[in-house]
């Protein structure tokens, strides 16, 4: 498996695009497979946020994760975030997820120098413990609680 920069395969993006909108579309009911598509589009970057990974092999994509400026809108003083995170179910429980949080991680503070990244989650909190990560507050979003988490590079 490979792990390579969205930019790269923008044809996983007709695999990825279902994916992610089903996966999120009960908690954003005005969401539609268009605006998934423009979404995943936006973040075909190197350099600039935001910026998408694909876990792949061949032309066999698994999942994503991204590099963002903003992910919830009423924590815009917290910059940037681990968001994103996806793995298709059948791909689940392989450490693909793992390795799409840690190639995210690395660019963000090997390739653009970022002390501190922050995600949200609503039911994965464990799971980002184990990977490093530490509560910083719960946090709503879209009518369900969670946790915003961080990971300070400096400290790991």
């Amino acid at each position: 498996m490979k792990i390579s920069f969205l930019a790269d395969h923008p044809e996983f993006i007709v695999t990825l695009a279902p994916w992610v909108f089903e996966h999120w579309r009960p908690m954003l009911p005005g969401d539609t497979l268009e605006t998934r598509v423009g979404k995943l589009k936006m973040h075909m970057n190197y350099e600039m946020l935001p910026i998408a990974w694909v876990a792949h092999t061949g032309s066999d994509v698994f999942g994503t994760a991204a590099l963002r400026k903003h992910d919830l809108p009423d924590h815009q003083n917290l910059t940037p975030w681990l968001g994103g995170v996806y793995v298709a179910p059948q791909y689940r429980r392989q450490g693909i997820g793992e390795q799409l949080c840690a190639a995210v991680e690395q660019h963000a503070k090997e390739v653009m120098g970022i002390d501190t990244l922050y995600l949200f989650t609503l039911d994965k909190q464990d799971w980002y413990k184990r990977l490093g990560w530490s509560t910083v507050q719960p946090c709503g979003w879209c009518g369900s609680t969670g946790e915003i988490m961080q990971k300070n590079f400096n400290t790991c």
